[in-house]
């Protein structure tokens, strides 16, 4: 029996329930973000965020050691100009030697960790009667690690590279870093010694986290062992993003992102199947949301959790509602649905706040910045995309509402999502070449013709023909990215494209294994090897959590990708 009819079924044997206001004053406080604005929300937010802090998980924690030492080896055939070589087995090459000796090391874990990094000094000769220093560097790549990072380049903050400075004034103890790390190497380097002691480092090893331990869910027997190893480095991909929240990347960042949520929580369907994580950021987004009751792109924890004022991503806030549709699919649980609706019809009702006379969306009707985000892609012209995207979460709320028993309150979405599925065609449609076309230059690009075909403006023949046409012409736009891929991969299986995706998703992430990858990267072109949205890739995420889908596909659709 389907997902789909348990939980029709579950709908009409669970009552509806009526909130009630938590007695905890611990409960976190909510930050505010439109000032002076009502607070839509205000009876329910304390509960939500109550309901988020009982649903926190604990941490897996598991010690691990270095496999082996290496040497970096400048090659133009590498990935980004790097690899690394075997130098030899670290007992032997740094805790049996005077570190004065050794002086710097590369340590390779031998896959992605995300953890607490210790070592351990050791008094070999005489007394010391200085501190040392040694500096750190974490990598998740080999060029990461080698190419020069001052002066900085980057857009974003310095503060996110993983280099650090540790200075001993006690030795024969372990020292633990204080931040937490996402890594495979580490180079230790002697910056200061005093000559009248020698020392050595004697052991080192990370206290890795996550939430989660090993998948839940297996592969064929018969799986290609291709499809195999990118569902295995998909999942560990996702393994490293599962914390206390599902973070976008353990590397930089350290935030829930909503858009990120969606694509994880269809992979953690077919994996670890950790859905209370699922509910635990649903509700930290609903109790963070602003006071007019939009969802904020992204959350952090720390100190306490709050949304990064100000960061309203339109196109991500409507994913919550798939996020919250496809987690009541997947469980069942009604209550949390239910006390959720009220944030997904918010959501709705802003996107259509957009849309004009002519059934049209215009990011400019309100003459106010709006951020709209299908990738990252130079030059993309989103204004397709979004129309599509505006569609689809009329229908994917629809389908809640219907679940939930409340279609009366959103008994307009169904006409609406059919004038604008009519619109789209006859202003956005290229019917001589078959393909959507975007914004005032008449963009073509893969994005467009995917968010039309999730949101059933082009039936699968018609859309199998403009994504055919899309990706023949040479002009088109590409994404640049696996979660703009991962739309793509979607469209062509909708599409009964099912060859063509599964072709389409070996080589695009089966080409970053073949590059080295152990877990999957926030930014791929297959033709541009350093694609960066941040000026340099020394800042990009080696492991990333809007890039794990694989995973969903392979087991959502087996007949195509395990035979």
């Amino acid at each position: 029996m389907s997902r789909l009819i348990i939980s029709a079924l579950l709908a009409l044997l669970v009552p509806l329930c009526g909130l009630a206001r938590p007695q905890d004053d611990k409960v976190l406080k909510v930050s505010r973000t439109v000032e002076g604005a009502e607070d839509i929300f205000a009876a329910e937010r304390q509960l939500w965020l109550l309901k988020a802090e009982q649903s926190r998980p604990e941490l897996i924690k598991t010690r691990l050691a270095p496999q082996r030492a290496v040497v970096a080896v400048k090659d133009s055939a590498a990935f980004q100009g790097w690899r690394y070589e075997d130098a030899g087995d670290p007992g032997q090459l740094l805790y049996k030697r005077s570190f004065k000796q050794v002086k710097e090391i590369t340590l390779d874990f031998g896959t992605h960790v995300t953890g607490y990094f210790s070592l351990h000094t050791k008094v070999l000769d005489r007394t010391p009667d200085a501190p040392v220093r040694i500096k750190l560097m974490f990598g998740e790549l080999p060029a990461e690690m080698n190419i020069p990072l001052d002066p900085w380049q980057g857009v974003m903050s310095r503060g996110w590279m993983q280099d650090e400075y540790l200075t001993f004034e006690t030795l024969d103890e372990y020292i633990t870093l204080p931040r937490r790390v996402a890594f495979r190497y580490v180079r230790i380097e002697l910056i200061g010694a005093s000559p009248y002691f020698d020392f050595a480092i004697d052991d080192a090893f990370v206290t890795a986290v996550s939430s989660v331990g090993e998948p839940a869910v297996a592969l064929s027997d018969d799986c290609p062992e291709i499809i195999r190893r990118i569902e295995s480095v998909s999942n560990r991909t996702l393994h490293e993003c599962m914390q206390t929240v599902f973070e976008d990347g353990p590397k930089r960042d350290h935030r829930l992102w909503v858009g990120d949520l969606y694509l994880q929580s269809l992979a953690n369907r077919h994996s670890f199947r950790n859905f209370e994580l699922v509910k635990r950021c649903l509700y930290l987004f609903a109790g963070l949301s602003s006071r007019d009751g939009l969802v904020m792109s992204n959350i952090m924890e720390h100190p306490q959790p709050h949304a990064q004022i100000g960061s309203l991503c339109l196109t991500y806030s409507l994913l919550f509602n798939s996020t919250l549709l496809e987690y009541l699919k997947d469980t069942g649980d009604y209550t949390t649905a239910r006390e959720l609706w009220k944030v997904a019809e918010r959501q709705t009702r802003e996107a259509l706040s957009y849309v004009g006379e002519d059934w049209i969306f215009d990011k400019d009707r309100k003459g106010e910045y709006i951020w709209l985000f299908f990738d990252w892609r130079d030059g993309l012209d989103v204004d397709t995309a979004m129309q599509g995207a505006t569609i689809f979460a009329l229908r994917q709320t629809w389908e809640l509402a219907s679940l939930l028993g409340c279609t009366d309150q959103v008994r307009d979405y169904p006409a609406i999502a059919e004038k604008m599925s009519r619109a789209a065609r006859q202003k956005l449609y290229d019917r001589k070449r078959g393909v959507f076309l975007s914004g005032k230059d008449a963009q073509l690009s893969v994005l467009s013709q995917t968010w039309m075909i999730k949101a059933g403006v082009l039936g699968a023949k018609e859309g199998a023909a403009a994504i055919r046409n899309t990706l023949s012409d040479g002009g088109a736009v590409m994404p640049g990215t696996p979660y703009g891929t991962h739309y793509l991969i979607d469209a062509m299986l909708l599409c009964g494209l099912a060859d063509e995706a599964k072709a389409y998703l070996t080589d695009y992430w089966g080409g970053m294994l073949l590059k080295g990858a152990d877990t999957f990267w926030e930014a791929y072109d297959p033709l541009n090897e350093y694609i960066t949205p941040y000026g340099t890739i020394a800042e990009n995420s080696a492991c990333h959590a809007w890039s794990c889908t694989p995973t969903y596909f392979i087991h959502e659709y087996p007949e195509i990708f395990q035979k």
